[in-house]
């Protein structure tokens, strides 16, 4: 487990960029399930089925 963690002495390179890509990943999940909640409401009112 050490040897993941250690990424061969580019562990302050290859960490952040997970954490990140992981952040970025969230917070577009976030933001399409804001988008749908929009867009449902917005049907609704129109009339839509």
């Amino acid at each position: 487990m050490s040897d993941f963690f250690g990424q061969g002495g580019y562990a302050g390179y290859v960490l952040p960029a997970y954490a990140i890509s992981a952040f970025a990943l969230a917070l577009l999940v976030v933001w399409t399930l804001g988008a749908y909640r929009k867009a449902k409401a917005r049907l609704k009112n129109i009339g839509a089925p």
